[in-house]
């Protein structure tokens, strides 16, 4: 298979424990082989419940689903040949690593020197050689997320599903295990599904990200795609810092559209999904495409604003502004750059370009 062939199919699916809410609707997507897709939402939002059907915890409660081109509805999940990692490691307290990595190798009937080579190999590539013949209470917890990701990888799995295996770690471990996992992934070549609910997690580790809420998907792309380019207010709110400005289209084409602000003030924006009927848009705009000196090029906007509040975080400052209608529009400025001379209630102008100021679907519609 190359990159681009489909590994796992999601057609049509929806989901239903209760024969009337649907957990997942309409779901269609594909998992190229050999990335890294992160399902990436809120809690509710149906991702986990799309990763165990996969893995075939749940059945869907219609469309299906192929592994391989091959539909896995009558397959049952220990013939499917996938690797599982979960949040609370699932390790069995009274075995060695070196036991609970053999255990997946047992059942399937690997011989014992095939098994011995196999476990040698990834405990190498995960570094805990010398804990083999450690339980897991004698672990820390970021050494036992490694194994729990060395005996999903084992067996040699066509597929490693991931749900919140990093949550229960501390920031700074937690961190370090992304980089780890990522690592882990781009040496083996495997295809990873991997589920969180932290926006900078997947932003990280993602080859894509596939954004969901209420049960469907909102935007599939590349993490910088998602961040430069949301399609909806949803994914623009949920993926990073961003200010929200309610306006109202009042002209412009496909490139450039007018937008009048809650203060009637206009300013130009990139047209992406307003309300057709209406004209209603909120303007996304991110706090580091502000700029509080003038721009070159083309469309430039220049809005006045008043100081409300100056925030320190070391390398840089926000600025938490009052602008167009609201009191929550944030400025990252860098350290050093005219914000150290700007005070409360001071009136100030602010700038940002028209491709960086998407006109996206009024919130809450």
């Amino acid at each position: 298979m190359t990159a681009d062939t489909p590994h796992v199919e999601f057609i049509d699916i929806d989901k239903t424990f209760d024969g009337e809410t649907l957990v997942v609707a309409g779901l269609n997507l594909e998992v190229r082989h050999g990335e890294f897709l992160t399902l990436l939402g809120p809690s509710g939002s149906g991702k986990t419940t799309c990763l165990m059907m996969l893995a075939g915890f749940e059945d869907p409660t219609a469309g299906e689903i192929r592994l391989c081109r091959q539909p896995l509805t009558k397959v049952p999940p220990h013939r499917r040949n996938i690797g599982l990692v979960f949040q609370n490691y699932a390790l069995f307290p009274h075995m060695t690593v070196r036991q609970n990595l053999a255990f997946p190798l047992e059942v399937r009937g690997v011989p014992r020197a095939e098994r011995q080579r196999r476990i040698a190999r990834i405990l190498d590539m995960v570094q805990l050689g010398a804990f083999a013949d450690r339980r897991p209470a004698e672990l820390s917890g970021g050494q036992q997320q490694r194994v729990a990701v060395a005996r999903a990888l084992v067996f040699d799995p066509q597929l490693v599903l991931m749900d919140e295996p990093l949550g229960a770690l501390d920031k700074q471990l937690r961190e370090r295990m992304q980089l780890e996992i990522k690592h882990i992934h781009d040496t083996v070549g495997l295809t990873f599904v991997y589920v969180t609910h932290d926006q900078t997690e997947a932003l990280t580790m993602s080859d894509r990200i596939a954004v969901f809420d209420d049960g469907r998907i909102q935007q599939v792309d590349r993490p910088d795609v998602l961040y430069d380019r949301p399609a909806t207010s949803f994914v623009a709110n949920f993926i990073g810092e961003n200010n929200r400005l309610e306006a109202r289209i009042t002209g412009g084409d496909a490139v450039v559209c007018a937008a009048e602000l809650a203060d009637g003030r206009s300013v130009l924006a990139t047209p992406v999904c307003a309300d057709p009927a209406s004209g209603q848009a909120t303007l996304s705009i991110r706090p580091e495409r502000v700029s509080l000196a003038p721009l070159a090029g083309e469309a430039i906007n220049r809005v006045p604003a008043r100081v409300l509040e100056r925030l320190y975080f070391g390398d840089h400052e926000r600025l938490r502004l009052a602008l167009g209608g609201t009191t929550d529009f944030v400025v990252k400025v860098p350290f050093g750059v005219h914000a150290q001379e700007l005070g409360a209630d001071q009136e100030i102008d602010v700038y940002w370009r028209a491709a960086d100021c998407r006109a996206l679907d009024p919130v809450g519609r």
